[in-house]
């Protein structure tokens, strides 16, 4: 690969991690490689491998949104087969704080594709409607359970432009929940087998207006990630 200098850049290696996740009881090394530029934290081209502890093969994995910034990897059994899994994170460095990440198996040196966050994102959606009386109401679709936000304790320069003297809306307004801004494994029962913990953020007039989260867990259920327990947290006054 060349840069537009016409000097050729090399990857190497960016996040590595060690464990068996082929499932051969031998440690493998997994590892994501990217290329950097000399005057940024930037990384390109970020691909997934695994080199098999006991054969020494390689296996590699193309990243569908293969560019951002501090690329991760955490290993751990999210299926209960005791092998480990590979959780790849890589921030999009976008001003809405969104996240890359993908969840891969690789028992019998097969990758196969566990998790994607665009998946996740076009599945679990929301509808996001201020209401009279300082309040949001938070639909998600997904599950089609709602909640109320109170906005009563917000600035007054805040509500006075949404709101008349008696608590009614001077027009209709909707808000938004953001794509996955985390994904966190958590071993929520403590029996060896992670769980993932999703964040979105609820926006209200503008992306930077955080109104609270959307926090999903997802659990391995039937070959899937299913929806476990679902919440939403807003910050304390």
């Amino acid at each position: 690969m060349y840069n537009h200098y016409n000097y050729r850049v090399t990857p190497s290696v960016v996040a590595f991690a060690k464990g068996d996740v082929t499932g051969d009881r031998v440690p493998d090394d997994v590892y994501l490689t990217g290329t950097k530029s000399q005057d940024s934290p930037f990384i390109e081209n970020i691909t997934l491998y695994v080199k098999n502890g006991r054969t020494g093969a390689q296996t590699r994995v193309p990243l569908s949104d293969n560019a951002g910034y501090n690329p991760t990897l955490f290993l751990g059994d999210f299926t209960g087969n005791g092998v480990s899994d590979v959780l790849v994170s890589i921030n999009s460095g976008g001003s809405g704080g969104f996240m890359y990440h993908y969840v891969y198996s690789f028992v019998g040196n097969t990758p196969q594709e566990m998790f994607n966050f665009n998946a996740y994102n076009a599945a679990y959606e929301y509808d996001v409607i201020y209401e009279n009386n300082y309040k949001v109401r938070v639909v998600s679709k997904r599950n089609k359970k709602t909640y109320i936000i109170d906005l009563s304790k917000r600035d007054k320069e805040y509500l006075n432009e949404i709101y008349d003297v008696n608590g009614k809306l001077k027009k209709p307004i909707t808000g938004f929940v953001n794509p996955l801004s985390g994904l966190y494994p958590i071993d929520f029962d403590s029996n060896g087998i992670y769980e993932l913990s999703a964040y979105q953020k609820i926006a209200g007039l503008y992306n930077a207006d955080a109104l609270g989260y959307v926090v999903n867990t997802l659990g391995w259920v039937n070959n899937q990630f299913v929806l476990q327990n679902q919440y939403v947290a807003i910050s304390g006054t």
